[in-house]
Formats: structure tokens, C-alpha cells, sequence
């Protein structure tokens, strides 16, 4: 298994989504091409997906600079990625 030491950063700001109620898988390695969310592009890495659940439909702020401290979740750290 290759590892991978930092995962590659989608975008330096949040994407802001509407989520139905569920259970939901963050990519947390950068490399899916269904982001925020997890297509499995992992596979041969150290990096797994983040699950969360949401119970009720609410607009969440899910982090794509993938280093975040509250995964999935946007916490501003995107900001030190910023020129």
C-alpha cells in the first residue's frame, strides 16, 4: 500500500451544499471525482473516507483543501493555502 504523506487540495474554499438527511462519505484524499464525497479513488492508499451523518436537511460547509481539523467539515484552514 503506497502512502500517501498529504492529500491533494481541491480547492482553497468550502463547497456549500444542501444535504438531505443520510449518511455520507468525505473524501479525504482529494483524488475523487465526485467531491466532496468519496468514489474510492483512495484504493491504494492510507487514506478512507470520513463518514458522517446528517438527521435533518441543513446546509453544510464541507472542506475541499482537505486538511481541515473538523473533517468533513470546513473549519478556515484553507485559508493558510490562499497566495
Amino acid at each position: 500500500m503506497s502512502t500517501d504523506l498529504q492529500p491533494v487540495i481541491v480547492d482553497k474554499k468550502p463547497i456549500v451544499l444542501d444535504l438531505e438527511a443520510g449518511t455520507y462519505y468525505w473524501c479525504s484524499c482529494g483524488h475523487s471525482t465526485n467531491q466532496p464525497f468519496c468514489n474510492g479513488a483512495h484504493k491504494g492508499t492510507d487514506f478512507v473516507p470520513t463518514k458522517f451523518e446528517v438527521t435533518e436537511t441543513k446546509k453544510v460547509a464541507l472542506c475541499l483543501c482537505k486538511h481541515t481539523a473538523k473533517a468533513p467539515f470546513c473549519d478556515g484552514t484553507h485559508h493558510q493555502y490562499e497566495d
